[in-house]
This record gives C-alpha cells, structure tokens and sequence, in this order.
C-alpha cells in the first residue's frame, strides 16, 4: 500500500468572450487549483515561450497568459504544462493556459500534471486545444482584444491509499534473482488510458501469462508490476523500490512498457556495456517482427528508481507517431489499438524477459 495525491477535476469551463463568443475545449491539469465559484474573466496575453513571456512581463499583471508553445518534443514542450503556472504566476497573471502538448489534433485537448512553485502564488492552470491556441495568437496578431471566462472546481484532496499489483511466476533454480516487467496503472481521468497504460500493462501481464501458458518455467522468477501513481507523483515505484531495498542486487532487469502498444522496433537500454552486448544478441530473436532495435535509454518513469540503485532498465520502443494523437485526451480509447501490433508487443517482452530469466548468466548490474 502507498498514499498517493488525490486530485479531482471537477467542472470546468472555458469561453472567449471577446472578440467574439465561443465555447473553448479544455481540461483543467492534473495538481491545479480551482477558479472562484463564478470563474476568472480576464484579458488574454498569448506567448509562444517563457522567453517571450520575459519581454512582456510588465503587461501581465491581472491578465490570463496563453502559451502557444508548438509541440517539439515531448520532453521540451511539457515544461510548459508543469511550469506554465507559476512562471505566468510569477508577473501577477490569475490564471494560465496552455496549448495542448501534443503532435496532432482533432480539437482534443490533453490533459497531464504540471506543478506550483512554492513561492509563488497558485492559479489555475489549463489546456486548450491546438487549434484554439492558434486561433487566438492570430487574434492577437490580428490586433484583437481577447478576454475569455474560466470556470474549474478542481480541488486537491488528502492523498489516499493504493497499491500495487505485483505477480510472479516463480523461478525453477534462482527464484530470488528477478526480471521485472510492467506498466503503470493509473491512467488520467479523461478517455480509457487504453494506450497509456492500459495496453502496456496488458501486455506485460500477458507476456508472462504466455510464457506460463507455454509450460516454460525459466530458472529466475518472472515478476509483473503495475505501478500506481506513475501520471502525477510516482508513489507505485518508489514504494517497490524502497520496499524490496534489500532485494535489489538480485534484480537482474526492470522492463517498462509505457509508450504505447503500436508496432515495437526494440527497447531502450540503460545499463553496463556488458549488458548491452547481451541484448544486444538476444534482440536478434526478434528480427522477425522487425523488433530487434537496441537503443541508449530504458529509463521510463516507473523503472528508473531501481535503475537509479543499479538496477539495468529497459524500455519497450514502438512507431511513437500516433502516440501524442491520443495522450492523456478523451480520445485514448481501446479502439485504437490495432491487435496486430499488440500482440507484437507481447512477442517482443515476452522473449527479452525469458530469455533473460533463463540465461546461464547472470546480466550485468
């Protein structure tokens, strides 16, 4: 069991008034505070960056600041999402929106967690859709007065109780040495988390399931792991971690599956050279779907804090193109996967954690 953050969305609402009057798509982000009971209406300054933002910083004050940041990388345009708040916050805005981080769009705005600055005061903080952020820079560039109404009864709880959920298929000679697969399984409140992660921990559970379903019993256990509170605090994998401390030496490899179940090309790996060699080889099993790619980096979210005590970390890598369509919107839903791809990647995980579990050595920490 672990306590986790216990964030409710609420009502929410966005509608520009002026120039002219309309019903805005979004979603309130996962950790914001809430507006007043009957909103925020206020004058919109829209940014493309913080650097912008910097240049205007004396025009802020009691306005709503719009970062139409376009999607680059997830990694660099997230910040946005986390920091957005408190950045605009900072120069006295009374609330912040964002431009969906996402590559694509049919008006879905995406949802995510984004974080205050403790010295700084907390507004409320929200996602628009990619094409109303568009919308209102031409408006802005186009010399318009833009004022919009925000309502959101988002409201932080006390953290509550969840769990884990860990199965093993025992090993047949060394069943306290570990190979861990798995995903998380908190997904955002919006859609179905079908493809993050509902699909990476189905195929997780399902590649150990085959394995047990063929009568094969490698000579180390087999462990699944759905993590909980991977989207907005990673309670589920810092509890495994400290749980099993004393155990981790005996951890041979932490496989993740949070990218989507679209066709794999490999995994990421984080770990000794020697390791790396040894996937390496064992990837050439997966030629034949075309999942044989061994690339730097397997520190997905949930297997980072055993990689951070030595423990080697891989990733599973699927064709990412659709991938940030769908993420954290309404339109994460289970008929987006095609099963083809699906139970490719079940192949892909099911061979790298056998093999590794049945393996004469031991791979290297």
């Amino acid at each position: 069991p672990v306590k986790v953050p216990a964030w409710v969305r609420g009502a929410e609402s966005a509608q520009l008034i002026k120039p002219f009057k309309k019903d805005l798509a979004m979603l309130g982000l996962g950790g914001s505070v809430g507006t007043p009971k009957h909103g925020i209406r206020a004058e919109v300054l829209v940014v493309d960056s913080f650097a912008e933002l910097e240049t205007i910083q004396d025009k802020v004050k009691g306005k709503i600041v719009l970062f139409n940041a376009p999607f680059t990388s997830y990694g660099e345009t997230v910040q946005y999402r986390y920091k957005g708040a408190s950045a605009a916050a900072k120069y006295g805005a009374v609330a912040s929106l964002i431009r969906s981080v996402g590559s694509s769009t049919l008006y879905t705005p995406h949802t995510g967690v984004m974080a205050y600055n403790e010295d700084i005061p907390r507004i409320p903080h929200a996602a628009l859709t990619i094409e109303d952020a568009i919308m209102l820079s031409s408006q802005q560039k186009s010399g318009e007065k833009i004022v919009i109404q925000l309502k959101m009864a988002a409201r932080t709880e006390p953290d509550r109780w969840s769990r884990n959920i860990v199965a093993d298929l025992k090993g047949s000679e060394n069943p306290d040495e570990i190979v861990v697969v798995g995903g998380h399984i908190d997904s955002w409140d919006v859609g179905q988390g079908a493809q993050d992660d509902g699909g990476g921990c189905v195929a997780a559970w399902h590649a150990v399931k085959l394995i047990h379903d063929l009568g094969l019993r490698p000579k180390r256990t087999l462990r699944v792991v759905l993590w909980t509170n991977e989207e907005n605090g990673g309670k589920g994998s810092k509890a495994y971690r400290d749980t099993h401390r004393d155990e981790l030496d005996k951890h041979m490899v932490a496989i993740e599956s949070d990218g989507g179940v679209f066709q794999p090309s490999g995994f990421g790996f984080t770990g000794s050279q020697a390791g790396r060699e040894i996937v390496d080889a064992i990837s050439e099993l997966l030629i034949s779907i075309k999942a044989n790619e061994i690339t730097t980096g397997g520190r997905a979210a949930d297997v980072a804090p055993l990689n951070d005590e030595g423990v080697p970390a891989m990733s599973l890598k699927v064709d990412g193109t659709k991938y940030f369509w769908y993420h954290h919107t309404n339109a994460d839903t289970f008929d987006k996967i095609d099963f083809n791809e699906f139970n490719h990647c079940i192949a892909a995980l099911a061979v790298m954690a056998y093999v590794i579990a049945d393996m004469e050595i031991d791979l290297p920490q």
